[in-house]
């Protein structure tokens, strides 16, 4: 299945802001961000199709993920 990633903030560093990866059916979104080893505690918000998602969630061909990581400043 083919995925588009779209990284925000920190999460682009030495990745890119948008991915198209494919993977094989049955993969898990926590698969995917282990493949960008991106840490699960790096992930504050995670968006399937724009609607909030879980990492367990098997995404379809075609999804777009969104991944945000927490939010500093002051």
């Amino acid at each position: 299945m083919k995925v588009t990633i779209k990284l925000f903030a920190t999460l682009r560093t030495g990745r890119g802001k948008i991915l198209k990866k494919e993977y094989p059916e049955g993969t898990i979104i926590r698969d995917i961000i282990e493949d960008l080893n991106i840490y699960e505690k790096d992930v504050a918000i995670l968006l399937k199709n724009g609607i909030s998602t879980k990492m367990d969630n098997e995404p379809a061909d075609g999804d777009t993920l969104s991944i945000f990581p927490p939010i500093g400043g002051g």
